[in-house]
């Protein structure tokens, strides 16, 4: 049986950083992305998720670093890029007087669709994101989640390889929320590459793989089932009678990484060193406590990696 071949990279960075005067926002991050997938930018905000992504697609130029997108070289080449790359911002960037279909005939015509590709394209999008029943609607007045759609339908109006989303369902519902992921993947299933930001762990959990960053540094690089599986450390859940009471005592000790309350229990992500009788020698009437460890989830490997990363920053 032959091996699977190794896929493209489209984007590779390396020593990619952004100085804004003494602020260093992109901190020497070396990232490959390979074709067809969904690559996740996990982070908080001023994390440099946003500064990383507009470095990418050409928008800003780097301070220092090699960025290669699509074969072309960033941001010399950024002019021959902008055909084949698509950008949504969390900010709604279409123009709110115009309809839902003026919209879309303005950026075929900005794409450069030849006229008889534009009109069926255009058709094309409104069908696929639901938008027939919005198409002579003022994009101002659509909903979050009808403005998300709009949106999408305008960035991917000219078939891009590559598609860059900056949080791009930070105003928008749960069921929205789906909705939209649903169509990225649909998009990646037809070979279009895709970038994310976001700050949602179950957006994170979606992707093929997943880049965490903090303070402008990449501290974690993988799919997010092998994060989970090498996270350096033990996650406990612990139920006991005053829950608060034992948050206090956890919270602060060294061996004690990160504590979440989670209804009446308290998720702790511990040291290896931290087993269960060590545990319960930090709380009060630890003897009583029920403690159960449970497998890492994402949001147990992002508090490991960020606060790892403050630590080597604080040293």
């Amino acid at each position: 049986m032959s091996e699977n071949p190794t896929p493209e990279v489209v984007i590779r960075a390396r020593g990619l950083t952004r100085r804004f005067g003494t602020l260093v926002a992109v901190d020497h991050i070396d990232l490959a992305v390979p074709r067809g997938q969904v690559f996740g930018f996990l982070g908080p905000n001023g994390s440099g998720k946003s500064t990383t992504l507009r470095m990418l697609c050409g928008l800003l130029t780097p301070s220092e670093g090699d960025v290669e997108v699509l074969g072309l070289k960033i941001p010399a080449q950024a002019e021959a890029l902008k055909h084949r790359i698509g950008y949504m911002t969390q900010k709604f960037a279409l123009y709110e007087d115009l309809t839902v279909l003026e919209n879309l005939q303005f950026l075929a015509a900005i794409h450069e669709l030849p006229r008889a590709r534009a009109k069926p394209r255009v058709a094309e999008m409104i069908e696929r994101y639901n938008l027939g029943d919005r198409r002579g609607q003022l994009a101002g007045t659509l909903s979050g989640g009808q403005k998300q759609r709009l949106a999408l339908a305008g960035s991917v109006m000219h078939e891009p390889e590559l598609l860059l989303l900056d949080e791009p369902t930070s105003a928008v519902d749960p069921e929205s929320r789906r909705d939209f992921w649903a169509s990225l993947f649909e998009l990646a299933d037809a070979g279009t590459t895709l970038l994310v930001s976001t700050h949602y762990m179950d957006e994170a959990e979606r992707c093929h793989r997943l880049a965490i960053l903090e303070s402008g540094r990449l501290v974690a690089d993988d799919t997010p089932q092998a994060l989970c599986a090498a996270l350096p450390g033990r996650v406990w859940l612990l139920r006991v009678a005053n829950a608060r009471a034992a948050e206090a005592a956890l919270h602060g000790h060294p061996g004690i990484l990160g504590v979440a309350q989670i209804g009446t229990a308290l998720r702790v992500l511990a040291e290896p060193s931290i087993d269960e009788p060590a545990l319960r020698s930090l709380i009060p009437d630890g003897g009583a406590a029920d403690i159960e460890a449970v497998a890492p989830n994402l949001e147990d490997v992002f508090v490991a990696a960020t606060r790892g990363a403050r630590k080597e920053a604080a040293a």
